[in-house]
């Protein structure tokens, strides 16, 4: 039987469990240290096809993400709580801007069915979708939009992979020179080791003389409890010039989430941050009060220069994989890139140029 071993239990490592957890020929073992993961602690926004975004790559990946979640959810009898298909709306203040984004929609709905409705929105319409607004502005509504809940979502899919052929270990990992798997229990073997861990993996490959162009990017958002109850077919709000406004089943609203480049690994809550998260839902919601305030989460994602993620393996050690530089869309590209990693690890092929440049423009010896 072939061992496979996950180093991180995120959107990528998690979805690449759930896909290998189907084959009987594999058993899969995954690490977690379970801190500071950005998958625990993100907006939770997929719709990926009105980002204006150039790179022609991450836009297939993000597309193809985007689509994989409802069979997944499906697959696995996910609830609301989890994933709801509520559909999005992007705003824009200018009415030009406005009917450009609108022509974008449908441009892209061509070749991406699964945007299902698209709507152009006055700012009283738009109201009438989000009732807890109160300084609307007129937008674009797009019905195949979701929100899921990353930590949830994530949970979910390695509670299914251990009914099958997942063993789950919590702890510290790190690597030898000739990339030995080391733990707290001494050094573990593997057939393939697949390096989920996101902006850690700059450090961890480091041993093996390896730098990963990759670098931490803090992100906060904050979660209230509201006093007034939604049903399930409230959309997400994707604002212009504000925080994503993004309202969960019942009465729970996230507001966020930050993009601090210059805070390294830090996990510490910011005060000051934490105010101009809460100044910005105010904006859409004047009603909100600091002290519905139930949480703030704080989370660290992996960036790389040309803001591309990365994916496959090291190109002298191919029975090591990674997966890196996902950025702010990471519940988004993440599940297209675990089926991707799952593919390669049961057939040994690949087909992924599509959706990424070769990974050693991501890779370079260390000094």
């Amino acid at each position: 039987m072939k061992q496979v071993t996950i180093i991180g239990c995120g959107i990528v490592g998690a979805v690449t469990a759930y896909y290998l957890s189907n084959d009987p020929n594999i058993s899969v073992t995954i690490y977690d240290e379970g801190i500071g993961q950005a998958t625990k602690n993100s907006a939770g926004i997929i719709s990926p096809w009105l980002s204006k975004r150039r790179n022609k790559r991450w836009y297939e990946l993000a597309k193809a993400g985007a689509a994989l979640y409802p069979e997944i959810v499906a697959d696995t009898q996910m609830g609301y709580s989890v994933y709801q298909q509520a559909g999005t709306i992007v705003t824009r203040e200018d009415p030009a801007d406005l009917e450009d984004l609108y022509q974008l929609a449908l441009a892209r709905r061509q070749k991406a069915p699964q945007m299902g409705t698209i709507e152009k929105l006055t700012a009283s319409e738009v109201q009438e979708r989000l009732p807890l607004l109160t300084a609307p502005q007129p937008g674009v509504f797009v019905s195949g939009g979701a929100r899921v809940d990353g930590d949830k979502f994530a949970h979910n899919l390695l509670k299914y992979a251990e009914k099958r052929n997942l063993v789950r270990h919590k702890g510290k990992v790190s690597l030898g020179d000739q990339g030995q798997l080391l733990t707290s229990h001494g050094q573990q073997s593997y057939d393939t080791l697949i390096l989920a861990v996101g902006a850690w993996l700059k450090p961890l490959l480091l041993p093996m003389r390896l730098v990963a162009k990759v670098r931490p990017q803090k992100g906060q958002l904050i979660e209230l409890q509201l006093p007034q109850t939604w049903g399930d077919s409230v959309p997400v709000l994707m604002p212009e010039g504000e925080r994503d406004f993004i309202p969960f089943t019942r009465n729970k609203l996230v507001v966020g989430a930050t993009h601090e480049d210059d805070q390294g690994y830090d996990l510490q809550v910011s005060p000051l941050v934490e105010e101009d998260l809460f100044a910005s839902g105010k904006k859409l919601d004047d009603n909100l009060t600091t002290d519905q305030i139930t949480q703030v989460k704080v989370g660290t994602r992996a960036y790389t220069p040309d803001f591309a993620p990365f994916f496959g393996p090291l190109p002298d050690t191919p029975d090591i994989l990674v997966a890196s530089g996902l950025g702010s869309s990471g519940l988004t590209t993440g599940p297209m890139i675990g089926k991707l990693l799952a593919d390669y690890v049961q057939t040994g092929q690949h087909d992924w140029d599509q959706y990424q440049l070769p990974i050693e423009n991501y890779l370079e010896e260390a000094d």
